[in-house]
């Protein structure tokens, strides 16, 4: 992962770069002393983990997280406070360091943020045949895309059911849905794709496949009426 230190201590970014560079999976690709270095940074940079301090001038760490709106990278947030701790869980952080950084603590949130680096790169993946690769509890599962009756968004999950039981894979359905063939499934609801050729019947607003009742968003009707050659 190319790992980016933010910290308006120099003698801070200095250690956090010691414990950065002994874990072979990590690249320190830069470091910044503010927000707005790094934001202006990340403009021209790939970076998939930012270690962030909080109280920084000009731009805090909370601040810098909640502008990285378009293409927000895994974030540890290292800081000598424990009250920002509520903000870093709204936000969606990988994990809370308080300084000073051990290597113990420092390599658990490595692992954590390692898991979801891996999980955004490999969650679904179609190959140009019948089936997908989902990551369902840290394994990797072949799953035909014939047995895919529907997939419902619950937070930052998607369960894809299938006639025998669900798989929870950690992303988003719109992830899903760019990945998943166009020509077989389509999406009815803000939370909800379908597998075409397995709806069963639809009445009052709602699909039925499998026994199990979807609504139709209004603004995904149309389409579906097209798609199902409905006058």
């Amino acid at each position: 992962m190319n790992c980016l230190i933010i910290d308006d201590n120099k003698m801070a970014r200095t250690a956090m770069k010691q414990l950065a560079s002994q874990v072979e999976e990590l690249t320190i690709v830069g470091e910044c002393s503010s927000g707005l270095e790094a934001y202006n940074l990340m403009n021209s940079l790939a970076v998939d983990l930012l270690f962030l301090d909080i109280e920084m001038p000009g731009m805090t760490g909370i601040e810098l997280t909640r502008n990285l709106v378009d293409k927000k990278p895994i974030i540890i947030f290292t800081t000598s406070k424990t009250e920002y701790a509520v903000d870093a869980f709204e936000l969606k952080v990988a994990d809370y360091i308080v300084k000073p950084v051990t290597l113990p603590r420092f390599l658990q949130a490595i692992e954590k943020a390692t898991e979801i680096y891996n999980s955004n790169k490999t969650d679904v993946s179609v190959e140009e045949t019948e089936f997908v690769f989902i990551r369902d509890n840290g394994v990797l599962k072949r799953l035909l895309i014939e047995d895919i009756l529907f997939m419902e968004a619950m937070g930052d999950y998607v369960k894809v059911f299938t006639q025998q039981k669900f798989h929870a894979i950690h992303t988003t359905l719109k992830n899903v849905e760019e990945k998943l063939p166009p020509n077989k499934f389509l999406r009815v609801h803000r939370s909800y794709i379908v597998a075409l050729n397995k709806i069963e019947k639809i009445e009052e607003g709602v699909i039925v496949i499998n026994n199990k009742t979807i609504p139709v968003a209004d603004a995904y009707r149309k389409i579906l009426n097209k798609r199902l050659n409905i006058f």
